[in-house]
């Protein structure tokens, strides 16, 4: 039988629905509420992503870490068993402590293969991202309630032989919060699945901190070129939020590859058009140790048993055959308005896209 006791969260004031805080409003297998931090060098020597994830109705908590130095990749991944307590972000040896909710937290992992002890601070306040929805013909796939921040760490990382001491001068830390319904693998598409097979995806997810404001452009489009996210904000605190238009993004690929090297964001501010340009410092691609689709080895909210933990290290020399096929995060120094910025460059492109030339999976950059 089931305990359905109250939990801790249950003595405060933020219930949504009649329901303890232990569940969700919605019985969808794919409730999920999770967050990814990404952590760069400013001169491209390593990128550091982790992120946990609770996945109620599945039973299910997992966190992650990665780290990129020149081309090895150190992974450390865990899962174990959903409990009462849904401020106790542990799993295994990874955990994130909420020292100031929106302001300050610590991140840990204790582990011989990659170790590290960080402590975040923002620089500006969190901002919504668009409402995120994505349907599978009637069926709804995904909706995700997200935002975005960008700030400063102090700390310490270890792997292997290598330790980086992270400056708030020398490195960028980014992170996003997100919840909803998300996909999460073992599920049968069925139908809708079969008769409504994606040709083709396009997004761009960038996040950039400058010293003294934080930018975020946001787009997804469909093979058409069809745009079903856009959004690009300018943060400056002290004043109201500065629309950005409609970023239009030119981006020059590594040949033979979808791999960006460097890109320019348009952003139509009527007032004053300005020009994102980024350089690629470094790259990790999330399906390469950090469970994101189409990860072979091991895909956030899947069951392992309790306690489960796994290291591996990958040789990122010649490309992962899967790593095409998903996104990946690229550490990148950028340039706007005559200031110098550093921040995430995620991108991902599958498939069919017409403005870019792509006809098709196969298809590369010439």
């Amino acid at each position: 039988m089931a305990d359905d006791r109250p939990v801790p969260l249950d003595e405060y004031p933020v219930h949504q629905v009649p329901l303890s805080m232990k569940h969700v409003a919605t019985g969808d297998r794919n409730a999920y509420d999770r967050c990814i931090f990404h952590f760069l060098d400013h001169e491209g020597r390593a990128l550091l992503i982790l992120g946990l994830g609770v996945y109620p109705n599945l039973g299910v908590i997992d966190a992650y870490a990665t780290l990129r130095t020149g081309d090895t990749l150190h992974a450390v991944r865990a899962s174990d068993a959903l409990g009462d307590d849904r401020t106790r972000l542990v799993v295994g040896p990874l955990r994130i402590e909420v020292v100031e909710p929106l302001r300050r937290l610590r991140l840990v992992c204790d582990d011989d293969l990659l170790s590290y002890d960080l402590t975040w601070t923002a620089d500006f306040p969190a901002l919504w991202e668009p409402h995120h929805l994505q349907r599978r013909g009637d069926r709804l796939t995904l909706e995700g309630r997200r935002f975005v921040q960008a700030g400063r760490a102090r700390g310490l990382i270890r792997a292997g032989d290598e330790e980086f001491r992270v400056t708030a001068e020398g490195w960028t830390g980014t992170r996003d919060r997100s919840w909803g319904v998300r996909p999460v693998p073992g599920e049968e598409g069925g139908r809708l699945a079969e008769e409504h097979r994606p040709e083709g995806f396009h997004w761009i997810w960038c996040p950039v901190r400058f010293a003294d404001r934080f930018l975020m452009v946001i787009t997804q489009e469909d093979a058409d070129g069809y745009r079903t996210l856009s959004d690009a904000t300018l943060v400056v605190p002290g004043r109201r939020d500065r629309q950005l238009g409609w970023p239009q993004t030119e981006i020059t690929y590594r040949p033979g590859t979808r791999h960006p090297e460097r890109a320019v964001v348009h952003l139509g501010d009527p007032r004053k058009p300005l020009e994102l340009e980024a350089e690629i410092l470094t790259s990790s691609p999330l399906a390469v140790g950090a469970g994101y689709p189409p990860a072979d080895d091991w895909q956030h909210g899947t069951w392992h048993g309790k306690e489960w933990t796994d290291r591996r290290t990958y040789d990122l020399t010649s490309p992962h055959p899967l790593a095409a096929y998903g996104v990946t995060d690229h550490a990148a120094r950028f340039r706007l308005d005559g200031q110098i910025g550093h921040g995430i460059f995620e991108h991902g492109s599958f498939g069919r896209h017409d403005p870019s030339g792509f006809t098709g999976f196969d298809s590369v950059a010439p």
